[in-house]
């Protein structure tokens, strides 16, 4: 078992689950013995009837949606493929950007990276992908920016790639980050903050929080002027 915290509840009834997933734990099982210990075999140890509707990588931590049997998962699976379920997350960026009171866009496509899987790449040929982001803190004295996100698509490592794409990866990054972006942080500072979704059994609109805690941040390297 890992030496990471016990399984966060923040919601559970009868049809789901929201959980609060810590950075380091898989959402489902990896190949090898050393990669079972993940959210959905802990979620079953206690709720024998709890599956994955998404996913959120191995180094993002935040919120996560499970299903309570069958039926639920495809209702869920379905307001997913929908885009009726809004998801935001926070992230610590490489970089100073300015603050203002609007959105950005990112939308570029991506594609499976074949030479160097598991990796994604921005290709022309790929699949559709947009993220919006808008500024909440610049960092200047850590030359750094603290960033809200929103997935309009659902493509693997997509706040990842979107962001390193513009200049600005995520700090701790060992995917999409150089080796200093990487050193700037002892883990990927990207957390699922807020789910909000209609209740596929009460029709009743939920939203679920949970607040980014990513501790301290390393100095970056100044620009040269």
């Amino acid at each position: 078992m890992n030496a990471l915290p016990p399984l966060t509840v923040v919601h559970e009834d009868a049809h789901l689950l929201v959980l609060d997933k810590p950075a380091g734990l898989l959402c489902v099982p990896g190949r090898g013995a050393d990669k079972q210990d993940c959210l959905s075999a802990r979620a079953q140890a206690r709720w024998p009837d709890a599956l994955i509707v998404h996913r959120l990588d191995m180094a993002t931590s935040g919120l996560v949606l499970m299903a309570r049997g069958a039926a639920m998962q495809r209702a869920l699976s379905r307001a997913f493929e929908a885009r009726t379920v809004d998801k935001r997350y926070e992230a610590i960026v490489d970089g100073v950007l300015p603050e203002c009171d609007g959105w950005s866009m990112i939308d570029a496509p991506i594609a499976a990276d074949w030479p160097r899987r598991p990796l994604r790449i921005i290709d022309a040929q790929g699949q559709p992908s947009r993220t919006r982001w808008r500024v909440l803190r610049a960092l200047p004295d850590r030359h750094a920016s603290h960033l809200q996100l929103e997935p309009l698509t659902g493509r693997t490592h997509q706040l990842r790639v979107h962001l390193a794409s513009i200049g600005h990866p995520i700090l701790g990054d060992a995917l999409y980050g150089s080796d200093a972006v990487q050193a700037r942080a002892p883990r990927l500072l990207l957390h699922a903050t807020a789910l909000t979704f209609v209740h596929p059994a009460s029709g009743h609109s939920m939203r679920f929080d949970s607040a980014a805690q990513f501790g301290a941040v390393q100095p970056g390297a100044l620009p040269c002027n």
